[in-house]
């Protein structure tokens, strides 16, 4: 996916290896840093995993209330689907025309039906799916420009990716965009932005192609903390894998959900360094 776009910005902005654990605090007590600052690195410890189908060529995720949504990609295998965590029972699914190449989902949430919605982008074909979750049906499709990565909503903007350096926040009923921000690394731009999730004012974002998940201070743009999550599979089962993409914020433990494209497991974890008490806010209420 992403060919050769995805390698010229490797070029361009390489991403940089994984340093030992050892935070000092975290963006969530109020620490504040600066552009140039060099960004803490925090690690995770695994809590639990439940099996993941084989086929996924994972492009989004997110928790609501014990049910996990996937957004899926690849032509003529793209998908939308939600699945009891408890369980791994598969609840819904929607296969999306073969002309689309599904990714990122956002939850658009007013406390229930009719208000709630989820968005789920696609690759290059400039629209946005709007889906109702139960049942899981579409409603209606959004145009937009440019390529779509990642998703997540603040409230107020959705935030998207596009590999590129820049986040745009636009309208989330037109997806017009209001504005942008530059992400840096120690003051330099960071390129492979790709899965979001936002918890409370810290953005997570995979970045695309390594073992690393950026914590990004959304005042800013600059990346506070980066994640290292290598190590999650064997050796046998990455080398059946693709790269790491997919990260959903559990609310009621203050837990991340981890996985990758063609992954065996989605894994459940702590992020160490990072303080995410439950209760934390993935999206506040959708404007009217």
């Amino acid at each position: 996916m992403r060919g050769c776009c995805a390698v010229l910005a490797l070029l361009l902005f390489p991403a940089t290896g994984c340093a030992p654990a050892g935070s000092s605090g975290s963006l969530a007590e109020g620490a504040v840093t600066q552009p140039g600052d060099p960004p803490e690195h925090w690690r995770i410890e695994v809590l639990d995993q439940r099996p993941h189908d084989l086929d996924a060529y994972t492009q989004g995720l997110l928790w609501r209330g014990g049910v996990v949504y996937e957004s899926t990609g690849s032509y003529g295998s793209s998908s939308l689907r939600a699945w009891r965590w408890s369980d791994g029972e598969e609840l819904a699914r929607v296969d999306l025309d073969q002309t689309l190449f599904g990714e990122g989902i956002a939850l658009l949430s007013s406390g229930g039906e009719p208000g709630e919605r989820l968005l789920q982008l696609t690759w290059r074909r400039g629209v946005a799916l709007v889906w109702s979750l139960e049942p899981l049906r579409e409603r209606g499709r959004i145009r937009y420009e440019g390529e779509g990565w990642g998703l997540a909503y603040d409230g107020s903007d959705l935030i998207m990716s596009d590999g590129t350096p820049s986040l745009s926040f636009r309208d989330p009923h037109t997806l017009q965009v209001r504005r942008r921000l530059r992400v840096t690394r120690q003051g330099m731009p960071l390129a492979n932005l790709n899965e979001l999730e936002l918890v409370d004012e810290v953005l997570f974002a995979n970045l695309y192609g390594s073992d690393e998940i950026a914590a990004i201070d959304l005042a800013s743009g600059s990346v506070i903390a980066v994640v290292d999550v290598s190590g999650l599979l064997t050796d046998e089962e990455a080398a059946a894998a693709d790269v790491l993409n997919g990260i959903a914020f559990r609310p009621d433990t203050g837990t991340f959900l981890l996985t990758g494209k063609y992954w065996p497991w989605v894994f459940e974890v702590r992020i160490l360094g990072y303080d995410a008490p439950p209760g934390s806010r993935v999206a506040a209420s959708a404007p009217r």
